[in-house]
């Protein structure tokens, strides 16, 4: 067998060759053994952002990074089912995605990230329901899987570790956006869950890290086909980020609309695309024939209460409050200052800089401006005025939930700038599922 050479094996990516699956196998298991050393990622990171990866490489870093760690295997008497979303604002479909797919007989073993930038984390949210331990351990989450179907917590360390430390690496060296580290630093964790079938949610737009279709379009393909190369079926979705997916943003404000949902107020974009996710994974499982079947199986769900119980079993089983969904108002932090933020023209909403809202969020604290500040899970925006709406000046944009009159001050500024108004709304406006890709793309 010939010995491994880093600096050799280094200067092939370097040099734009394609080295052998073994030796990429060697250099990622040598991460998590830290026979690898930072230097040495540091130079590969760097070298995969200026050169690139071939696709088949690409899916042997992705396995590999998975395989540095543990690799759920399930026995389980339906199919093991995941979403991923790049994030925007106001997106809260995993708290309802999870417990939908439960109920119509698939199993959600998910692995939810904080948020980052200026988009909502999904653990972040669930932080804002006392007791719930997005920490759960290994058999905690193994049996509330196995038990009601979901279970919603953060990566532990068993989990792809060699990925945690390329990221650190990565954001160190400003190499974060290069394609092939983002399709394996994504897929390697998903993968891990030990997933029969996959489906993406590729955010585009003013709210999304990929603005532009195009950007959007490469990253849904990449991960698609990485993720079939590594044997789990995978499609996706490309969605519309030009404004909150809820008419909420921020942690305790998003629960309650969540809560709200399951009572049947219910947000036409945040159900749309849940439905539209939904029905794709259920295909994707085989639990529907096609995505108009799985449609009807979502809505009966919805309707019938049966996601909504599911949702309240499994933050029950992850330590939250038994009756969180009939008194949401004893758990969910509420902030000192709730206030209408007033426009101050007429017109027709005719865009957002949904990005703007999401960075208001964190101006309050709710979010994170460094890695380790703590959430403040009750400030926000709820009751977010759409695109399309017809605002009279001294109408309300949307009510901040805040903790002291200087951020109602700077944070209801962000939200009043961050509308654009016109006469009338263009025909042209982004559909909000803008492409689907199958997963033999």
């Amino acid at each position: 067998m010939t010995t491994f050479l880093p600096q050799e094996f280094l200067a092939q990516i370097s040099g734009g060759i394609s080295p052998s699956a073994r030796d990429i196998q060697t250099f990622i298991k040598g991460i998590a053994t830290r026979d690898t050393s930072p230097a040495q990622i540091g130079a590969f990171v760097m070298a995969v952002y200026l050169k690139g990866l071939a696709k088949g490489d690409i899916v042997t870093l992705t396995k590999a990074v998975r395989d540095s760690g543990d690799v759920m295997q399930w026995n389980l008497d339906g199919p093991v089912l995941d979403k991923h979303s790049t994030g925007g604002v106001g997106d809260n479909v995993s708290l309802l995605l999870g417990p939908v797919i439960a109920a119509c007989g698939g199993y959600v073993p998910m692995i939810s990230g904080q948020g980052l930038g200026h988009t909502g984390g999904t653990l972040d949210k669930f932080s804002a329901i006392p007791g719930y331990n997005v920490n759960a351990d290994n058999a905690l989450f193994r049996s509330t899987v196995k038990d009601i179907g979901c279970a919603i917590i953060g990566q532990t360390g068993a989990l792809a570790p060699a990925d945690k430390v390329m990221y650190a690496i990565r954001s160190a060296t400003a190499s974060v956006s290069s394609l092939p580290l983002i399709t394996a630093s994504i897929l390697s964790k998903k993968l891990a869950e030990g997933l029969d079938g996959l489906v993406l949610d590729i955010k585009c737009g003013s709210g999304a890290f990929m603005d532009n279709f195009d950007d959007a379009k490469a990253l849904a393909k990449s991960l698609i086909e990485v993720a079939n190369g590594a044997g789990v079926k995978t499609s996706g979705l490309i969605t519309d980020m030009n404004e909150p997916l809820a008419s909420a943003a921020g942690n305790a404000v998003e629960v309650r609309n969540v809560i709200n949902h399951w009572r049947g107020v219910r947000d036409a974009r945040l159900h749309k695309i849940t439905v539209e996710l939904c029905a794709e994974m259920l295909v994707s499982g085989g639990l529907a024939s096609d995505v108009g079947a799985g449609r009807a199986k979502v809505e009966a769900v919805f309707d019938n209460g049966k996601a909504a119980e599911v949702f309240a079993r499994m933050v029950t089983a992850l330590g939250g409050p038994a009756d969180l969904m009939q008194n949401p108002d004893k758990y969910l932090e509420t902030a000192p200052i709730i206030t209408d933020i007033k426009a101050e023209k007429s017109g027709i909403i005719s865009a957002m800089n949904t990005r703007a809202v999401g960075n208001a969020v964190i101006v309050m604290g709710g979010g994170r401006k460094k890695p380790n500040d703590k959430i403040d899970t009750a400030v926000g925006f709820d009751h977010i005025a759409a695109i399309g709406t017809k605002i009279n000046k001294g109408d309300t944009l949307a009510r901040i939930h805040a903790r002291s009159e200087t951020q109602v001050r700077e944070a209801g500024k962000m939200l009043r700038d961050a509308y654009r108004y016109s006469d009338s709304v263009s025909s042209s406006d982004s559909p909000l599922i803008i492409e689907r890709i199958p997963a033999n793309t």
